[in-house]
């Protein structure tokens, strides 16, 4: 037996402890066993390849525990507000995208527009929609309706095409979707709000335009010619990112769920619901509405995985910076560890069926 396997048992034994705490009425005493069963858990998933995919999901679920039994580690520092680093962080996480880009990189959309085109208007289509309806049928208050909304409306983020390697789907695809999308979010992500949430919170388009313009184009800019001046010396920040993406989503969603504390206490099992559906069918309509395309098997996987993983980071800088962090920014810190845990299963489905590469597909350099 090996630590990986002991740490995996002893995580075992703490959750029947947790299980046993929640039946005798003893939740509110039972964060340390839970921030225990998480590290464990992380840790022994360490030992086995197959498991290794979720230690950030898991790790993550640790940092929100900490953050709904001890939020006040994580809403101030004396009299600095956590909250104020969240924009930077996201303004990180696309610096370290643009410089792992080129402007050769979107020669791709132009090799192979139909499946680029398929994939983003299935994200500005399917889940707009889905969240636009689950927003009208959640009875929650406006701003925590429009967050909802605002996961719809987003671009996808990082998380996919990670979860599309593990998929066996077409990679490079993904990443040309993701940077398409992600560089289009400041011009649309404002106008589809305004369109599908206006009903719920003011929106000033322009305003969310600046702001997300801030959060990814001028990063992503910066990256771009810092990727451009170095070359090849840039590699080690492209290996670095990950990493440093992966610890800033994780202190995101910790920060969010610390500051909407009450909020989620109080709608949390409903939200996690509404949020969880939305995901779903972001997976099952995009892979459908690839098909209805006659996109390949590999492709079909990239568009599905493409839009149902949104931005959930993105998503917490904007209504961040609304000044709605603790409301508008609930339903992104939700959605955030749940695609992850969502899409870790379907890629590990789908990584044991694997497809015929098709050859008009876009190629990784």
């Amino acid at each position: 037996m090996t630590i990986y396997s002991i740490s995996i048992g002893l995580a075992a034994a703490l959750f029947l402890v947790v299980i046993g705490m929640i039946i005798t009425g003893n939740l509110d005493k039972a964060g340390p066993f839970i921030l225990g069963f998480f590290a464990l858990l992380a840790f022994g998933f360490n030992g086995y390849v197959k498991l290794s995919g979720l230690i950030f999901t898991t790790m993550i679920f640790a940092g929100v525990t900490a953050a709904l039994y001890y939020p006040s580690y994580f809403t101030n520092i004396g009299n600095f507000k956590l909250t104020v680093l969240i924009i930077p962080l996201i303004q990180i996480i696309m610096f370290g995208m643009g410089t792992t880009m080129s402007l050769k990189d979107f020669a791709a959309v132009f090799q192979s527009p139909k499946g680029v085109v398929i994939g983003v208007s299935a994200q500005l289509l399917v889940m707009p929609l889905i969240g636009y309806f689950l927003a009208q049928i959640s009875n929650f208050p406006p701003e925590i309706a429009a967050g909802i909304v605002l996961i719809g409306c987003s671009p996808s983020g990082v998380a996919s095409n990670v979860m599309a390697f593990l998929a066996n789907a077409n990679v490079a695809l993904s990443i040309t979707i993701t940077s398409i999308a992600t560089l289009l979010a400041p011009f649309l992500t404002p106008l589809m709000m305004k369109v599908f949430a206006g009903e719920f919170i003011e929106i000033d388009v322009l305003s969310m335009m600046w702001s997300i313009i801030k959060m990814i184009i001028l990063p992503i800019g910066a990256g771009l010619i810092v990727n451009k001046i170095l070359g090849k010396n840039a590699n080690f920040i492209g290996k670095a990112m990950p990493l440093v993406s992966m610890l800033a989503i994780g202190l995101i969603i910790t920060i969010i769920t610390a500051a909407g504390r009450d909020s989620l206490l109080e709608i949390g099992g409903i939200l996690m619901l509404l949020v969880l559906i939305h995901n779903i069918f972001g997976y099952f309509l995009g892979y459908w509405y690839a098909k209805l395309f006659k996109m390949s098997e590999e492709d079909a996987r990239t568009i599905a995985i493409e839009v149902g993983m949104q931005n959930g980071g993105l998503a917490s800088g904007i209504a961040n910076s609304l000044g709605k962090i603790a409301t508008m920014g609930l339903a992104p810190a939700v959605f955030g560890p749940l695609m992850n845990v969502t899409g870790s299963i379907l890629a590990s489905y789908w990584h044991g069926k694997p497809t015929v590469k098709q050859p008009n597909t876009i190629k990784v350099n």
